[in-house]
Formats: structure tokens, C-alpha cells, sequence
């Protein structure tokens, strides 16, 4: 037997060992913070009775911790001595962390949104794709109609959203029970005029769930292809960039 072959079975049972304790270092680390997490939770709840905690975990922040309540973040330290309510800013590069983190934590799978609850637009190729909550009357969405007119190569996903008032309902049924839904809602929400009033089976209550569904809290809701979300009426430059950003990735 060569020396090498009398070597390579101690190093094989080294290199085992030595992966066996990365894992078990790895395994122990992993427990140790959902541990501190827990017992983050456990204080702040106690300290703050009656608020829902839906998740909490650290961060890379000078030992800050991640409080998750519905879709507001706040941090605290280890012992909970101090909470904070507001953007965590990186100050070397003026990222704001909380946003970014919010838009992670807020990301759907596009291919998920149930698309027969809504009507296409497509403008050019329709390569882009782009998915919009709207209330028939959300101001900021007729701004934001007003701006996809000189979008191009783009397919728009319309989810109508009627939740700011009875009447939104109301325009919401009519629409769907048109002939042409989006002619019907781009002469509602461009040129003002209002749609004629029918019946039909519209799924009005599948409408309003889909929104609360992915935490569409307000109107527009805008959605990429690559999942994240933006909200109000964004400028023509800010939109051309996030389609562009999602179709990258």
C-alpha cells in the first residue's frame, strides 16, 4: 500500500468530520437566533399587549431585531429596551432598508394572480407585463391611466378593486358585464364617461378578496413580472425603469 493510499483514508475521515461539525455549527446557529427571536417576541408582546406580532428575526444592524405587525416593520434590540418606529436608512449608501425590505417581504409570484379576473390591455408587443388594482374612483388611478397611454410593449393586467365606496361597486359591475371591459374603463377613467349600467354574474366578491389577499391596501397597486410591487401614480420614467428592471431579472 502507497503512503499516499495509507494518507487519503485518515484526510477522508478529517474532511467528513470537519463537514459534519460546519453542519452541526450551522444547525446550532440556526437554532440559537430562532431562539433569540423567540424570546425578542416573547418581550415585546409583553411589553406591548393586544398588537399582533406576525413574525420576528434579526438583522445585520448593530443588533437590531425585525418586528414584523401586519405590514409595518419595527425594530428593537435584543432586550427590547428600545423599539423603533420608522425607515432604517443605510447611511454609506442612503438605501432605505425598511423599504427595500418591505417590498422583499410584499413580492407575489406573478404567474399566481388568478388573470381570469381580469381584463388585457396590450400596447406594442406586450412583451412587459404589468398587473394594476384600481378603484373606479381612485383620482391617482385616472392620473396613472392617463400615463400608460404612452407606455409601449407592455401587457396590462387590469384588477378592478372596488373598495373607496358603495358607488365603486357599482361602476365595478357595470364594467365587467360590458361587452368591451377595457374600452368600457378607459372611457370611465380618461374620458369621464360613465358606463351603462348592467347586470350580469360578476365575481365581485372574488374582486375585493384577491386585493386583500396580496395586502392591497390602497389604490393603484401596481405589480411586475418579477413580482414586486409599487403604489400611486407613478411618473412615465419611474415605470418605463421598474418594467425594465423586472424583465432583467
Amino acid at each position: 500500500m502507497t503512503a499516499f493510499r495509507l494518507l487519503s483514508r485518515p484526510l477522508t475521515y478529517l474532511a467528513l468530520g470537519l463537514s459534519l461539525l460546519a453542519g452541526s455549527a450551522l444547525a446550532q446557529t440556526a437554532s440559537t437566533a430562532a431562539d433569540a427571536s423567540g424570546q425578542v417576541q416573547q418581550r415585546f408582546s409583553s411589553q406591548f399587549p393586544g398588537i399582533r406580532v406576525d413574525g420576528v428575526s434579526p438583522t445585520p444592524y448593530g443588533g437590531l431585531y425585525e418586528i414584523r405587525v401586519g405590514n409595518t416593520l419595527l425594530y428593537a434590540d435584543e432586550a427590547v429596551s428600545y423599539v423603533l418606529e420608522g425607515n432604517l436608512i443605510d447611511g454609506a449608501t442612503r438605501r432605505n432598508l425598511t423599504a427595500q425590505r418591505q417590498e422583499q417581504l410584499n413580492a407575489i409570484d406573478f404567474a399566481d394572480l388568478p388573470l381570469d379576473l381580469a381584463f388585457l390591455q396590450v400596447r406594442g408587443d406586450g412583451s412587459r407585463k404589468l398587473a394594476i388594482f384600481e378603484d373606479p374612483n381612485c383620482g391617482y388611478c385616472k392620473q396613472l391611466r392617463k400615463t400608460l397611454l404612452d407606455l409601449d410593449n407592455v401587457s396590462v393586467y387590469t384588477f378592478m378593486y372596488p373598495i373607496l365606496s358603495p358607488d365603486s361597486a357599482t361602476k365595478v359591475q357595470a364594467i365587467w358585464c360590458a361587452d368591451d371591459k377595457a374600452a368600457a374603463w378607459d372611457a370611465w377613467m380618461i374620458e369621464g364617461k360613465a358606463p351603462a349600467a348592467l347586470e350580469c354574474d360578476a365575481p365581485m366578491d372574488d374582486f375585493v378578496a384577491l386585493g386583500r389577499k396580496h395586502n392591497v391596501r390602497g389604490t393603484p397597486t401596481l405589480f411586475f413580472a418579477d413580482g414586486s410591487r409599487a403604489t400611486g401614480a407613478l411618473p412615465l420614467a419611474m415605470l418605463q425603469q421598474r418594467l425594465q428592471q423586472a424583465q432583467d431579472r
